[in-house]
């Protein structure tokens, strides 16, 4: 058998969203599994749309993603080059739609723009195509050299035959077959000399020898035109494997005309690169076994692309934090404080103890801007309710609150060690004097210094956070505005 040989080739017209990551990462574990190459090939050929700084992202999102490519523009493997214009320099589509006008499976067009306007249109998949009439296959050979000689402006259109039908094989949606009748004779080679995508996809295809071609399901129905071009030529197809869409919450197609997110601005957004890579490989894909969180190395092991779905695959951003939370969790905590140091920084004026805080926010955050929402209280109480102190699991009420926090700041005041475990055996030790529960005690404290329902840490863990002067400061605050609920 052939070595497997797979080829992410993408256009440099901005950024890489999910969609063109999703791409690249199958192509490149299909190569993998099967210990074959992954190429990266830039098609570069729609001038129009190339974007400047588009193919350094590429390289940029590929490299942080660990998509390590084999062969490319900057690792020569014998198939080069690997861009599309620069291979264009040495005429080979040109030569190559040639070879299909000799053949009788190509030919010139001369016809200019306003012909084609009067043509009929179809609708075709909600758009309107215009259907060439094969006006230009007519043409004499001696027709089409004298008007080549007079420099008259033509397209090589690719000639499908009106009668039968084409059928190919694709991995998850078997063979399917479509009558040539509803396939228009699509252009090869542009008036500018150009190859259009489709053609010189398949020439780079099998001048490069890419044994499985992936992409998104939407080129199905170009997938006959595809098969067509290999059948002219005499060459053995590639496995192709259509990949499901990949839709919103709405079931809208992600795209990058609607601003939906791409690699780079989920990482700006505070997603880690192992996290977007395990879920977008979940996205149209799911594993033997029940579970959900891979290493690369992993997915490299278990990725069998006949296991991979025809539905639309739902892109939630609410699963996706859930996945950075737990590897946030399972994070080294030297690595995490590192990452999570500049956004705790950033809420911050005053002195804080920054390792304490990243450990007590390192298992309840999910991407690491939550982080801000999680300390905000340690620069200054918010403004809260006093209802807040109403707790019936822990059987409080603002004015038993009131009582504890009056008959513990006393104590706190007496307290030299401000440690947690020091402060910790204090309460507990009042609680075993007044014969109640924990969170009779700790929940109004809690409440006193950080004016939250929601903390990273306990009463204690807060208080050594802020200190004897400022815990105090804020048990006084507490019982203060106690009082003057109550009253009112």
């Amino acid at each position: 058998m052939n070595k497997v040989r797979t080829r992410y080739a993408p256009s440099p017209t901005g950024k890489m969203h999910v969609g063109n990551l999703r791409s690249a990462l199958y192509e490149f574990l299909i190569a993998k599994h099967a210990g074959g190459d992954f190429m990266l090939r830039i098609e570069d050929t729609d001038q129009e749309r190339f974007v400047e700084g588009a193919t350094e992202i590429i390289y940029r999102t590929l490299e942080q993603a660990g998509l390590q490519h084999d062969e490319g523009p900057d690792k020569d493997g014998g198939f080069g080059p690997y861009v599309q214009s620069e291979r264009m320099k040495s005429g080979i589509y040109m030569d190559y739609a040639k070879k299909l006008v000799e053949r009788g499976e190509a030919y010139y067009c001369f016809c200019d723009k306003e012909r084609l306007e009067s043509l009929k249109t179809e609708i075709v998949e909600g758009k309107e195509i215009m259907m060439y009439d094969k006006h230009c296959l007519s043409l004499t050979k001696e027709e089409v050299e004298e008007n080549l000689a007079a420099g008259k402006p033509f397209v090589i259109r690719q000639n499908i035959p009106m009668e039968g039908s084409t059928t190919f094989h694709d991995e998850l949606y078997g063979d399917i077959r479509v009558e040539n009748a509803e396939l228009d004779d699509m252009i090869l080679i542009k008036s500018d000399g150009y190859p259009t995508y489709n053609f010189a996809n398949v020439v780079d295809d099998h001048t490069m020898n890419i044994t499985h071609v992936v992409r998104g399901n939407e080129y199905l129905s170009s997938a006959p035109k595809y098969q067509r071009l290999y059948d002219a030529f005499g060459w053995e197809s590639p496995v192709y494997i259509h990949l499901p869409l990949i839709t919103d919450e709405n079931h809208k197609k992600l795209s990058k005309r609607s601003g939906h997110a791409s690699f780079e601005e989920l990482i700006e957004q505070g997603f880690l690169t192992e996290a977007v890579v395990n879920y977008i490989a979940l996205l149209g894909w799911s594993p033997e076994e029940n579970r959900e969180i891979f290493t690369l190395d992993e997915l490299i092991e278990k990725f069998d692309y006949h296991r991979i779905s025809k539905s639309p695959a739902v892109f939630d951003i609410v699963k996706l934090k859930w996945m950075n939370g737990e590897y946030l969790k399972a994070m080294d905590f030297a690595e995490f404080y590192e990452m999570a140091e500049p956004y705790i920084k950033k809420c911050l004026t005053k002195d804080f103890d920054l390792k304490k805080i990243a450990a007590m926010v390192k298992t309840r955050i999910e991407i690491f801007p939550d982080i801000a929402e999680h300390i905000d209280f340690l620069e200054e109480v918010p403004e809260y309710d006093c209802t807040m102190y109403a707790h019936k699991k822990m059987k409080t009420t603002p004015e038993s609150s009131l009582e504890v926090l009056k008959e513990l700041i006393p104590v706190l005041e007496a307290q030299e060690d401000y440690s947690n475990d020091a402060l910790y055996e204090t309460l507990c030790n009042y609680v075993s004097d007044k014969g109640c529960k924990n969170g009779y005690v700790m929940w109004p404290v809690r409440t006193a210094v950080s004016g939250k329902q929601m903390t990273p840490g306990g009463a204690t863990e807060l208080m050594e956070l802020l200190g004897k002067e400022e815990s105090l400061a804020r048990l006084r605050a507490a019982v203060a505005k106690l009082e003057a609920s109550i009253e009112a």
